[in-house]
């Protein structure tokens, strides 16, 4: 089984990408949380990797964070929920929003991430709270709802650390991009931050 692939990147679409290693190009699927912190084709690149075999297909799905390929593989342990599915929920809610749905018992968030219905969510919600990956312990903890500003931060923070950003340079580039508008959605935020963080690198 392939547990982690570092090569660098040959193409790359929206959910798919082709990380080239050793002359050899592997085919791997990944959630937008994973697609935003790609670099350019040509940048070197290093995933973790859940091999789904089924039949006669091997499937590859690639991880920036052990977080998320933890939560798919507990997503694609619920029954009615395969990997397909399991990578339009992380592609549809940050890891940090997912477990905090998860923990709060959220069914309305999680039906709004596209592909799930109300029946699913209320599976994931039920199945998955008492089997959060270890590295969630403490995210998504029921507190005093902050202002909407700083429940932004606090969100895209929360994003930018569980894929691996330093805390200093991520709240750098989240004030910048407040700074600027705060009426963003979460998603639009994400990525005005991210590109910020690519460039400095």
């Amino acid at each position: 089984m392939i547990a982690l692939l570092k090569g660098f990147l040959a193409d790359k679409h929206p959910s798919r990408i082709i990380l080239e290693t050793g002359g050899v190009g592997y085919d791997v699927q990944v959630p937008l949380s994973t697609f935003y912190t790609l670099g350019e084709p040509g940048a070197a690149l290093t995933l973790r990797i859940h091999t789904h075999v089924r039949e006669d297909v091997i499937a590859l799905y690639g991880f920036a964070t052990s977080l998320e390929q933890d939560l798919f593989e507990r997503l694609i342990a619920i029954s009615g929920v395969g990997p397909k599915l399991a990578l339009a929920v992380l592609s549809g809610i940050e890891p940090a929003d997912l477990i905090r749905a998860v923990r709060l018992g959220d069914v309305a968030r999680l039906t709004a991430i596209p592909g799930v219905g109300k029946k699913t969510a209320e599976r994931i919600g039920l199945e998955l709270k008492d089997r959060l990956p270890a590295s969630a312990q403490g995210m998504g903890q029921a507190q005093a709802a902050p202002a909407p500003g700083d429940q932004l931060r606090e969100d895209l923070l929360s994003a930018l650390l569980n894929l691996g950003y330093q805390r200093a340079s991520a709240e750098k580039a989240i004030a910048k991009t407040l700074d600027e508008s705060r009426e963003l959605p979460f998603d639009a935020a994400l990525r005005d931050v991210l590109r910020r963080l690519m460039v400095k690198r």
